[in-house]
């Protein structure tokens, strides 16, 4: 039995793989064969859908109708219902026609790239997930983060140090300490000044997507599934200007809190992002934009194979964006 993995450089998920492989062939001597994959031809000729891929004899056991050759991370569904870097010992005992074992609680974590993927399940799991681990830990923290998020909201802009003093007295550490926190953490990003550059959904600077929002300021989103969320966050109606990335035409949504409609009609979101480490604003918040149409999001997708992810009608997008989004400014 010939085992292959087929793999991005550095990817950190291969060693998680190759534990988990030796695992589920209990104690048994297995050769594994790695070849690393540069560019989106040798992806597709491979038969690589995401880093890491397991071909065994040459098939690839985790295959799922519409997968398509990509360099982005892989991301495997779990027992759970949720996403993984690698297959469970369990799903690797079966591919493998062995008996299933227990996996190890010692088992090294996946570090997931944070990647939405198109393998067999909606993103929402990836990238809420992600998102998700991305908040202020400490009072101080969460004080800072709530005043940030509401000054965008009321004002469009957000607060200076001096507006965030009494939110972040009490606390022990100076204002500048709690910003270098929340952006470590990247709840927010902080431009080469120390100035805040953005705090999800909001960015400080202009974007693809203006929002205006209901009895408050008009602010710009980070990315299309930010703009989407928003309503939820404020429980209020959003209004949405944005554009295709690639034709230019002009897109509106206007957003409720349990509902989305764009003009046209047919407008699509696209999800997804590159295969690197680093916080959402560098990997994927560019490639998180609205599309006339889907078949112009597919083209556009088709066109750009280094970006992993997926098309969204504009009712799961909105789907999405309420599950990152509206929880994270609870009542103080």
């Amino acid at each position: 039995m010939k085992l292959e993995i087929l793999q991005v450089p550095d990817c950190p998920n291969v060693p998680v793989l190759e534990d988990r492989i030796r695992q589920a062939a209990a104690g048994a001597p297995v050769e594994i064969v790695h070849r690393v994959i540069t560019d989106p031809d040798q992806a597709a000729a491979a038969g690589m859908a995401g880093s890491p891929t397991l071909l065994i004899d040459g098939r690839d056991p985790f295959a799922t109708a519409g997968q398509v050759p990509s360099l982005s991370c892989r991301l495997y569904p779990t027992a759970d219902g949720g996403l993984d870097g690698a297959p469970s010992v369990g799903a690797l005992c079966t591919a493998l026609g062995l008996p299933a074992v227990t996996e190890s609680d010692n088992v090294s974590g996946s570090v997931s790239c944070c990647t939405p993927s198109a393998e067999g399940r909606m993103p929402v799991e990836a990238l809420s997930s992600w998102r998700a681990k991305a908040l202020p830990a400490e009072p101080a923290e969460k004080a800072v983060h709530r005043a940030i998020l509401l000054a965008f909201a009321a004002q469009g802009r957000p607060p200076t140090a001096d507006e965030l003093a009494a939110p972040a007295a009490g606390g022990g550490f100076s204002v500048e300490q709690v910003l270098r926190g929340l952006h470590d953490a990247d709840v927010i990003r902080l431009d080469a000044a120390g100035e805040i550059a953005s705090a999800y959904p909001f960015a400080a600077t202009p974007t693809r997507h203006r929002a205006r929002i209901a009895g408050g300021a008009t602010v710009y989103t980070m990315c299309a599934i930010d703009a989407l969320g928003l309503a939820a966050m404020l429980d209020t109606e959003v209004y949405v200007d944005s554009s295709d990335p690639v034709t230019g035409e002009p897109i509106t949504v206007a957003i409720e809190p349990r509902s989305a409609r764009a003009q046209p009609a047919t407008v699509v979101v696209f999800v997804g992002g590159r295969a690197v480490r680093g916080p959402s604003a560098d990997t994927c918040c560019n490639y998180l934009n609205f599309f006339t149409n889907r078949s112009g999001a597919e083209a556009w997708a088709a066109e750009h194979p280094e970006i992993g992810g997926i098309v969204l009608d504009l009712a799961p997008a909105h789907d999405l964006g309420n599950q990152i989004f509206a929880n994270l400014l609870p009542p103080e």
